[in-house]
């Protein structure tokens, strides 16, 4: 598979925006601290600092946030945090990924984890905390595919029921 992590460039702002839209009419997230009608270069800006663990604000850790890329094309991202406050020490864990929807089944949030398990652990992270909500049955499956150990199953801070894995 031809999947690369990278950061995102000045050329992913249409695609990622349009991801970022869809993901947040469905009521999720795609852009990571991304703010609405923030300018795409003082996002990119953001990016690096979290990456860089500067000028970072009250509850942001350092974290790479990439893109992931088949071709040249944006199917989904990755966030990798490098070190956890209490909220993702509980609920959010190490990594985030997110696949745009045409390009599900595809195998790529599986070459996504894969690969940002690989960067978790250069980074001195070992073990590496995931996590997802209950019903969320693609992304458990790509998680215990990946070697994720279920923990526990619990509520998060309002109610809706998820799931701790160890890698």
């Amino acid at each position: 598979m031809s999947l690369v992590l990278r950061t995102f460039t000045p050329t992913d702002e249409e695609a990622a925006l349009r991801a970022w839209r869809d993901f947040q009419r469905k009521g999720s997230t795609f852009l990571t601290s991304y703010c609405e009608g923030q300018p795409w270069p003082q996002y990119l800006e953001l990016l690096g600092d979290l990456r860089s663990d500067r000028n970072l604000t009250q509850g942001q850790v350092p974290a790479a946030v990439l893109a992931a890329d088949v071709d040249g094309l944006l199917v989904g991202r990755v966030s990798v945090r490098f070190r956890l406050n209490d909220y993702l020490a509980t609920y959010g864990g190490h990594i985030g990924f997110a696949v745009i929807e045409e390009h599900r089944r595809k195998g790529y949030a599986t070459e996504m984890l894969y690969q940002a398990i690989r960067l978790a652990n250069e980074n001195g992270i070992s073990p590496v905390l995931l996590t997802c909500d209950d019903d969320n049955i693609g992304s458990a499956a790509v998680i215990e595919h990946c070697g994720g150990i279920l923990e526990s199953t619990g509520p998060d801070e309002v109610g809706v029921i998820f799931r701790r894995y160890w890698v």
